[in-house]
C-alpha cells in the first residue's frame, strides 16, 4: 500500500505512538479504534499498519517502552553514598520522572489487564526489575542499620505505590511546587523506613 503523501516513517511512527498514548489515556484502550488513532494522526486507517501490526502491539510497545525508559533513566543516575542517600535519590527521581509522563503512567497501571498473556509477562518482568532496585536499596539500608523494614519487598511496593500516587493529584502551578512535593514525600518515606 502506498504511503500517504507527505508522511514519513521517522515522523509518522512517533506520531502514531503519541496519538495512541493520548487516546488510550483519555478513553481507555478498549474504547479506542485504529480508525480513531489514524484520524488523530491524519492518515488513512490502513496506513497505521505500516507502523504497527495491530492495536495490541501498539499498547505493548507503549508500556514496554515506558518501563525500559524508566529503568534506563534510573540506572543512568549516579547512585553513590549510603542507602539513605540513594533512597532519597530514588524517591525524588520516581516523582519527577512520572510527573513528566502522566499519560504513560496511567496506561502502565490501568491497561495491564488488556495485554495478552505473553505481553503481560514481559511488562510485569520489567516492573519487577524496577521494584527489585528499590528492594535492594531497602535491604542495603537494613544491613547498614539505617532502615527498619521487616519485609523489604512489601515496603518497596508500598513506597512505589505512594510515590506514583503523586500523579493523581499534582498539578503544575498549584500551591506546592514539584520540588516541595518531593521534599514532603521524601520526609514521609524516610520516616516510614528509618531505624
Amino acid at each position: 500500500m502506498a504511503r500517504t503523501q507527505g508522511s514519513h516513517s521517522g515522523i509518522t511512527g512517533p506520531r502514531v505512538r503519541d496519538a495512541a498514548l493520548r487516546l488510550f489515556a483519555r478513553h481507555g484502550y478498549a474504547a479506542v479504534s485504529m480508525r480513531q488513532i489514524a484520524g488523530e494522526v491524519g492518515v488513512q486507517a490502513g496506513a497505521l499498519y505500516n507502523y504497527t501490526p495491530d492495536k495490541q502491539s501498539l499498547l505493548f510497545e507503549l508500556m514496554r517502552g515506558h518501563m525500559e525508559e524508566l529503568l534506563a533513566a534510573w540506572d543512568g543516575l549516579p547512585q553513590e553514598g549510603d542507602a539513605m542517600a540513594i533512597l532519597e535519590a530514588f524517591t525524588r527521581f520516581h516523582i519527577r520522572f512520572h510527573s513528566e509522563r502522566p499519560d504513560a503512567v496511567f496506561i502502565a497501571y490501568m491497561e495491564l489487564r488488556n495485554l495478552t498473556p505473553g505481553n503481560f509477562a514481559t511488562v510485569e518482568a520489567l516492573r519487577r526489575d524496577y521494584e527489585n532496585r528499590l528492594e535492594a536499596i531497602l535491604s542495603r539500608g537494613v544491613a547498614q542499620g539505617v532502615f527498619r523494614v521487616p519485609e523489604p519487598k512489601i515496603a518497596a511496593m508500598a513506597v512505589i505505590a505512594m510515590l506514583t500516587g503523586v500523579n493523581t493529584w499534582f498539578r503544575t502551578g498549584g500551591r506546592l511546587s514539584l520540588p516541595e512535593v518531593e521534599a514532603i514525600y521524601w520526609d514521609m518515606v524516610r520516616r516510614a523506613v528509618s531505624a
